[in-house]
């Protein structure tokens, strides 16, 4: 399977090539700018620009500036749609490094247990913040990490399975048809056509980040898409789910509420994921860095 941008277009290419190219520039005038060492210790804050209830910080302009914001515009608008839940007061507040090694140095610095990835989002009731650095796929990262301020800000708490589900399922671009990450999709119907059946029970006691594997990302985005765009009711008993935890509910958990058959209902999502076939795909941000040091 091959890789490619997160947008596909050469222009964009270029945004970010020249981005990158401006970015690295700033390190060898200390005159007109920070020192090397300050833009390593700090967070971007000289340019700033909010919309859609997302605050951008940088150190320069973001060229793009408007695509990238519409975007995110987009994933706050699907989530009101498609997941029937209202925006929440909290503003996001996004973090964007211009490279790769100025990022993954504050982030070892900062948060040395967390693994090294290209995105986080960390929530804490002072702040919900995203981190990102500039690269090829920047829209593909903020969109998922966005989507993880959204949700806690409109709904707190949300079990982990269907937080990464909604990211992994919104960080692909509303134009995507039928809003399929390739990644997950080429992956599981493979494993569907070796006999992998879904397991929702064993899901939902995820509790944390650490203990999901590559495969349950893969699971946890087919069952959002699956209640989504196929399962009768599903979108519904999706969207009810997330009002009663937005109320302060213990909602019965999703399992409970497919009916008396789970078993049935797993097989028909380990076919739902055969039928939809394979193709080119984007690549998830979660498992887009494997080491901050290392190419991508």
């Amino acid at each position: 399977m091959r890789r490619r941008p997160a947008t596909g277009s050469s222009s964009w290419a270029r945004l970010v090539a020249g981005w990158i190219f401006s970015g690295a520039a700033i390190l060898f005038f200390p005159g007109c700018a920070a020192t090397r060492q300050q833009q390593t210790d700090s967070l971007p804050s000289r340019h700033a620009v909010r919309s859609h209830q997302v605050l951008l910080l940088s150190d320069q302009k973001v060229p793009g500036e408007e695509e990238v914001l519409a975007e995110l515009g987009q994933v706050r608008a699907r989530i009101t749609d498609e997941l029937g839940v209202p925006p929440g007061e909290r503003e996001v507040v996004v973090y964007l490094f211009s490279d790769r090694d100025r990022y993954a140095s504050y982030m070892r610095a900062t948060h040395p247990n967390l693994p090294a990835r290209r995105a986080f989002f960390i929530g804490t009731p002072k702040e919900l913040a995203v981190y990102a650095h500039w690269g090829d796929h920047i829209l593909v990262d903020l969109r998922h990490e966005y989507t993880h301020g959204l949700l806690h800000a409109a709904v707190g708490h949300v079990p982990l399975w269907i937080d990464e589900g909604i990211a992994e399922y919104m960080e692909v671009g509303s134009d995507e048809i039928g809003n399929v990450n390739r990644e997950h999709l080429g992956r599981l119907a493979q494993t569907a056509s070796q006999g992998w059946r879904p397991d929702l029970k064993r899901l939902e006691r995820l509790e944390e980040v650490g203990e999901m594997s590559r495969e349950d990302y893969h699971e946890a985005w087919a069952w959002v898409h699956y209640l989504l765009h196929q399962a009768p009711g599903g979108q519904q008993l999706l969207s009810e789910y997330l009002v009663e935890l937005r109320r302060g509910q213990s909602p019965t958990p999703i399992s409970a509420r497919l009916g008396n058959d789970l078993a049935a209902v797993e097989g028909q999502v380990a076919r739902y994921v055969v039928q939809l076939g394979a193709g080119d795909h984007v690549v998830p941000a979660t498992f887009r860095l494997q080491s901050a040091e290392s190419p991508e």
